[in-house]
């Protein structure tokens, strides 16, 4: 806080103490959030002192308008900021003047007229084929009781086989897979259907469970069950899929999520177009399918780079 003294009034500097104050005891915010906002805020009030040639006031504050604003995050891209410590440092900013504003002290509609900046989008991180296909081995499942690593490995084959969502397959029964079924009707999100093709091997996989749970399945309740047969939890196949990333030597973005990614990304390797691909995963829009359109281009780059003479 010693810091601030030379850049900020005293009223200003209390304003900030009872605001940090409030993020912690009211809102409850991490201390690493709190962290991080201090020390985003304490950047501005340094840039304005600098950019009004004034230490920072609540009167500064009232009358700050969006190209105060601008010119700090112009400054701070400058300085080597990424979109998402501009966005985070915005968010901080703006709670700061919303909480002035409550008190009558400055007007946060400056704040709020400015654009966050426009974050990059995360690339999914697949899993290799190779890596894909060892997890949703049965030989590979750690669990003790065969019949639960048979529901481990049919409900994981089911992921990477059918790009579901965790929540997707545990929603599953057994009348969904009656008559064994060349296809699924799967409700995702937004109540959106869709149909999935269903590979023989994850038909196989679910049928081998079936034939050794211990619990009776009755048609239209849950088909995967846990230990003391209760609908089984995500939690307990995020569980063993953080044990299998031990035990196979996987990255840790070897989640059940990752699953569908490589369904995805493998689909669009092997030259499956991406229309199909986003019918497949019921994405709602064709960019958020572009995403793996990124992946594809960046492994074909590490390929090229590995293994090309002049590279």
């Amino acid at each position: 806080m010693t810091e601030l003294l030379i850049i900020a009034d005293a009223r200003l500097l209390a304003e900030r103490r009872a605001w940090m104050e409030s993020l912690s005891g009211e809102r409850r915010l991490s201390a690493k959030t709190l962290d991080a906002y201090e020390r985003d805020t304490r950047q501005f009030l340094a840039f304005l002192t600098g950019h009004l040639a004034a230490p920072a006031s609540l009167g500064a504050l009232g009358a700050l308008r969006p190209a105060d604003l601008r010119a700090y995050l112009a400054a701070r891209r400058r300085d080597g900021a990424g979109a998402r410590t501009l966005g985070r440092g915005l968010a901080g900013i703006r709670s700061f003047l919303r909480h002035l504003e409550r008190k009558g002290l400055a007007n946060a509609a400056g704040a709020a007229a400015i654009r966050s900046p426009k974050q990059p989008k995360s690339l999914p991180k697949p899993l290799t084929d190779r890596q894909a296909i060892a997890v949703v081995s049965a030989d590979e499942q750690l669990a003790e009781e065969p019949w639960i690593a048979l529901r481990n490995a049919a409900l994981l084959t089911l992921l990477y086989g059918c790009g579901l969502r965790i929540s997707e397959a545990l929603s599953l029964t057994p009348a969904d897979l009656a008559g064994s079924p060349a296809a699924l009707r799967i409700e995702g999100k937004g109540g959106k259907t869709r149909i999935v093709p269903l590979i023989a091997a994850a038909l196989e996989g679910v049928e081998r469970y079936r034939k050794l749970c211990p619990y009776a399945l009755a048609a239209e309740e849950p088909l995967f069950r846990g230990m003391r047969g209760g609908p089984l939890q995500p939690a307990i196949i995020q569980r063993e899929m953080q044990r299998m990333r031990s035990a196979l030597g996987l990255p840790d973005s070897a989640t059940p999520h990752a699953l569908r990614h490589s369904f995805a990304t493998h689909l669009l390797a092997g030259g499956g177009d991406l229309r199909t691909i986003q019918e497949l995963l019921g994405h709602a829009s064709l960019s958020t399918t572009q995403v793996y359109t990124g992946v594809d281009s960046a492994r074909l780059l590490e390929i090229y780079d590995r293994a090309h003479p002049r590279a």
